[in-house]
């Protein structure tokens, strides 16, 4: 077999709290993402999406990675890898530059973006994301998307700025450095799975998205197209398997298949004459139960889960803006009656969000729980356009400047 370089690949690797997936794609003429490999491996080297033993997360991630490689019948030596947990944080910064030649050009959106990023942040963060939201020119308050071209003196730029733990972003780099693999950037997670299950309507209009997990639930609000909230809630699916353990008297990894397998967060939608075997602990033999009561154990966790999403909406003050309604997505939104619940919570239209816009291994990726790690696939590939353009217009300093601090 002859192996490919990773010339013309892109490389996803999400490191949950529950499992490492690794996704090979290659990208054609047509910019269409085809993925061709993928490794999933279960991952116990994680809590709430920080690294707390780096020695099964480096084999996770080995395992994950040989079995992409496998697949796809490419060596992989970089990767573009996700990031959540209870650290990250965010804010919004404004910017003003004098524009130099009456005209906007790359260089002065560079400069604006730079002026809006010198914020203080604690000494123990640092910035993952500065994200563009709007940009204005000279009084006119409407806001413009691509200001490139336009004529003006003053360019003001609104961001959104996502920062994380210096110690979280550099002991997930360490964990796959150890396998032998570069980092070609570390994105926000919710923000790689609203590049895969969000539509761009959805965006201008106001959506939400939940991407529910097994450590954390990661939120990230779009409105007018630009991203202007993000927040991680750390509770997540392992909290529910944990309930079910304890209510139903059963070890985790049983838990967590009758969570999977049967699992129903409507009381009213399950049937009380049918049953589940549950397994004992130790040599205790397995009993049956009614699936009624799974449920009544699944409602308050879920109801709870949602409580504190829209605690979290009505904190940012977008609530009221989210036109479009609410996206859940993750390994642990696909449970029978989530959506159903969550139109009860929220009062607004609710849908699961499923990976869009790749081809190849579309049977399988078809699922909310690989929704960061395609996303993460899409993500890079517009990260190396966006490198592409800055290098030909030569304005590729300052992004360079960010991946190169980063390693530091």
């Amino acid at each position: 077999m002859v192996k490919k370089t990773q010339k013309d690949l892109i490389v996803g690797l999400d490191i949950g709290t529950s499992k490492v997936v690794c996704l090979v794609a290659e990208v054609d003429e047509t910019e269409t993402i085809e993925v061709i490999g993928i490794g999933s491996q279960p991952c116990t080297g994680l809590k709430k999406g920080i690294v707390v033993n780096i020695e099964s997360t480096v084999q996770a991630i080995q395992r994950a990675v040989e079995e992409a490689e496998l697949m796809s019948g490419c060596e992989i030596d970089s990767v573009f890898a996700g990031i959540a947990g209870g650290h990250i944080k965010s804010m919004t910064s404004h910017g003003i530059v004098a524009v130099r030649n009456q005209e906007v050009e790359p260089e002065d959106v560079e400069r604006v973006i730079d002026a809006a990023r010198a914020v203080a942040i604690p000494a123990d963060q640092k910035i993952l994301h500065v994200i563009p939201q709007e940009f204005m020119i000279d009084n006119n308050q409407d806001s413009i998307r691509e200001p490139v071209g336009m004529s003006g003196v003053r360019l003001e730029a609104k961001v959104h700025i996502v920062t994380g733990a210096v110690s979280a972003a550099q002991n997930i780099i360490k964990c796959i450095r150890r396998c032998g693999i570069e980092v070609d950037d570390v994105i926000l997670e919710q923000l790689a799975s609203s590049e895969s299950v969000l539509t761009q309507d959805e965006k201008d209009l106001g959506v939400c998205l939940v991407d529910i997990g097994g450590g954390t639930t990661d939120i990230a609000v779009f409105i007018g197209g630009a991203i202007r909230h993000t927040g991680v809630i750390p509770i997540a699916g392992n909290q529910v398997t944990n309930d079910i353990a304890v209510a139903l008297r059963t070890p985790n990894k049983y838990a967590e298949e009758i969570k999977l397998n049967h699992g129903c967060t409507l009381v009213q939608m399950a049937n009380a004459n049918e049953t589940i075997e549950v397994p004992g602990v130790g040599d205790r033999p397995p009993r049956r139960m009614s699936r009624q009561i799974l449920a009544e154990v699944l409602e308050p966790r879920y109801e709870e889960l949602f409580s504190l999403v829209q605690s979290e909406l009505r904190r940012s003050g977008f609530e009221e803006l989210i036109a479009s309604g609410i996206v859940l997505t993750g390994g642990s939104s696909k449970i029978q009656g989530a959506i159903e619940l969550a139109e009860e919570v929220f009062h607004m239209p609710v849908r699961l969000g499923i990976p869009q816009n790749f081809t190849g291994l579309t049977d399988i990726l078809g699922n909310p729980i690989y929704a960061t790690g395609v996303g993460l696939l899409q993500f890079g590939y517009k990260h190396q356009q966006a490198v592409r353009h800055y290098y030909e217009i030569g304005g590729f300093k300052g992004l360079w400047q960010r991946m190169k601090s980063w390693f530091q």
